[in-house]
């Protein structure tokens, strides 16, 4: 079996395609695959250290700046003929996109060429791109079940949930004392997304450099694109505060915390409920059609999670609910229990017997 798999720009697209990849790997003996990624985001260096063959197109998003808009013009009909060309040579059974700009022309050239395509759409409501391309799709999975409206135009829709959700499940839990906690004391894990965020950490070291957290220990992960080390320097605090850049099992280290603190990218979001940890989500205020602050949304109005907005968060405020969190037995049990629902079923298993399904 041939498959094509493409996605890129942030964690929140490549990292649900890579467990898609490997549920298509577990079934599928024979399984050839091809990934096709951006030639200068994040996937270009993630996805070759998976072993996974890899072809990138040059492409970029949309923005309102003319001379740029036509030039991108140019290079989706030049990816579009790169892409047909693969697809030629590749013979891809399915093209599978999950997200991101770079899918539109490697799904046009695959309707166009006739090839079989699926696209899962992460977020409650549908990013651009994968509200255009579903038009394309014959087949559209969706994590939540509010999306389903939104794509008029596909063929057909089906609730799959995420596929993070999976390896979130089996994730071997990290041991916080290598990171010198205290085996005795609670932790609260923070992290704001695979790429960190500027704007939240500013109104974070208010919080960092009071006396509002002595009663537990955090680990504080800044992302990718922000200096740990400079950071650091700018927070003076008593309290145990361990910071990284980066966590390589960001699912085991959500099971040794006892509170996490997150971005709403749908992706950690599903792995903290898939762990039934207790979680205040702080949605991004800069993200394509606000799809953070819609995530959140859906899941606060179900009890699902705590949530606190950008502009509304004060020290006080956050330790408050952290507090709570830590030290109320009935909410927590409030919360996992709303959390239940999204727990259901095997989002990877069930897009790969959908995808084969469709192939027959």
């Amino acid at each position: 079996m041939n498959i094509i798999v493409t996605a890129g720009g942030s964690g929140g697209h490549i990292y649900p395609a890579l467990a898609i990849i490997d549920e298509f790997k577990r079934h599928e003996k024979n399984l050839n695959v091809l990934y096709i990624g951006t030639h200068n985001r994040m996937e270009k260096d993630i996805v070759p250290q998976k072993n996974i063959p890899y072809e990138s197109i040059e492409i970029y998003g949309f923005t309102k700046n003319i001379k740029r808009d036509f030039k991108n013009i140019f290079l989706i009909h030049k990816a579009e003929k790169k892409c047909k060309q693969m697809m030629k040579d590749f013979k891809p059974d399915i093209v599978i996109g999950v997200g991101g700009y770079v899918t539109y022309p490697v799904l046009k050239t695959a309707k166009k060429m006739g090839i079989k395509t699926f696209i899962h759409e992460q977020n409650s409501r549908p990013g651009k791109v994968n509200y255009l391309v579903s038009r394309y799709a014959d087949l559209v999975g969706v994590t939540f079940k509010s999306s389903i409206p939104y794509f008029k135009k596909a063929k057909k829709v089906i609730y799959t949930g995420h596929p993070s959700l999976d390896g979130a499940l089996v994730a071997k839990k990290e041991d916080k004392t290598k990171f010198g906690f205290s085996p005795d004391k609670k932790l609260v894990l923070y992290v704001a997304g695979s790429l960190g965020s500027s704007s939240l950490n500013q109104k974070m070291l208010e919080f960092l450099n009071s006396d509002l957290h002595d009663a537990y220990e955090i680990l504080y992960v800044v992302g990718s694109n922000v200096n740990s080390e400079e950071f650091q320097k700018k927070v003076h605090s008593k309290g145990k505060i361990k910071f990284i850049p980066y966590c390589d099992n960001l699912p085991g280290m959500i099971r040794e915390s006892d509170v996490v603190i997150s971005r709403a990218g749908a992706g950690t979001l599903f792995e903290i409920m898939g762990l039934l940890k207790p979680s205040i989500i702080i949605p991004s205020p800069n993200v394509a059609n606000s799809h953070q602050y819609y995530n959140a949304k859906e899941l606060l109005e179900k009890g699902a999670i705590e949530m606190i907005e950008e502009s509304t968060l004060t020290k006080e405020v956050l330790a408050e609910k952290i507090s709570t969190l830590l030290n109320s037995s009935e909410k927590i049990e409030e919360l996992k229990k709303n959390m239940l629902e999204y727990k259901e079923g095997n989002p990877s298993l069930t897009i790969y017997e959908n995808i084969k399904t469709l192939l027959k």
